[in-house]
């Protein structure tokens, strides 16, 4: 699989179990993988209204536990949101973002936790992504906010510079590695969501952001 380079970004639309092998060493790994909890079955009841039915959420009918765990397995500083459904190695720092859903009586989760090995005590941040407005331009159904992805960067060691994300949707963790100054590899198959990712990273690096896949796309 050819990879799209735009600045300091790698880019790789197809599976990352056929990519992730002629990987060479990378520096960290923060990710969001699908966390199996089927949200076409009626989890994340928002993402079967906004994003066009069940169809669009089957991505997320199965946990991709191989895939994960090969990825504590390379032995850099790792965050993984969703940890606590792939059976991960107990961890002194779990991470945790605090929605501030409960009292306003929606119906996701309050919390999402993430799994790391990160020599610190346990983090929390708090931001209500609703009240912000992040959801109005979301391109993902589990799209997360940039802020939440800058934090969790800013956690890795300093020397930290290229960041992998073989999990990367439409490429939040990207956009929040590219505009703190780091190197970004991220793999993504979903073409629509790879499209996406394309475009909001050339944005992060101040490119033109015109329409990339199926042209400058292998």
């Amino acid at each position: 699989m050819e990879a799209v380079t735009i600045g300091r970004a790698t880019l790789y639309c197809g599976d990352c179990r056929d990519i992730l092998p002629t990987l060479g060493k990378v520096d960290a790994v923060v990710t969001d993988p699908p966390y199996g909890i089927a949200a076409s079955s009626g989890v994340g009841k928002y993402g079967v209204m906004k994003w066009g039915g069940v169809n669009d959420l089957k991505w997320d009918d199965e946990a991709p536990v191989e895939v994960v765990h090969s990825l504590v397995e390379l032995d850099v500083p790792s965050i993984i949101w969703g940890g606590n459904y792939f059976g991960l190695p107990p961890h002194r720092c779990p991470l945790v973002w605090d929605k501030g859903a409960g009292f306003r009586s929606r119906t996701f989760a309050e919390l999402e936790l993430a799994w790391s090995n990160l020599d610190l005590n346990a983090k929390i941040i708090s931001r209500d992504p609703l009240a912000k407005g992040d959801y109005s331009a979301k391109e993902h159904p589990t799209q997360k906010p940039v802020e939440v992805m800058k934090w969790c960067i800013r956690l890795v060691p300093d020397d930290v510079e290229t960041i992998l994300d073989p999990f990367a949707g439409s490429g939040t963790t990207g956009v929040a590695a590219i505009q703190m100054g780091k190197a970004f590899i991220g793999i993504e198959r979903e073409p629509k969501y790879f499209e996406a990712m394309c475009r909001r990273i050339r944005e992060a690096n101040g490119d033109d952001a015109g329409p990339l896949f199926g042209s400058e796309a292998a």
